[in-house]
């Protein structure tokens, strides 16, 4: 029974998180938004990067499935 209860608090665990990832994501797309439109060079590339990072997270969890 306890192998149970520790599975699925590791599944609720895990869909938190990954609906903290997907949070994230939004706004380092609006964060890259607003650098594209101020041409901000150095942000657009920490929030490219931030956003490739992110994505390995997710395929990790099989969050596009």
């Amino acid at each position: 029974m306890k192998q149970v209860v520790h599975i699925i608090r590791k599944v609720d665990y895990e869909k938190q998180y990954v609906k903290g990832l997907q949070l994230e994501m939004d706004y380092e797309l609006a964060t890259l938004f607003d650098a594209l439109q101020g041409k901000d060079a150095k942000q657009i590339e920490l929030s490219k990067i931030r956003l490739s990072e992110i994505h390995l997270e997710l395929e990790a969890f099989h969050a596009f499935a």
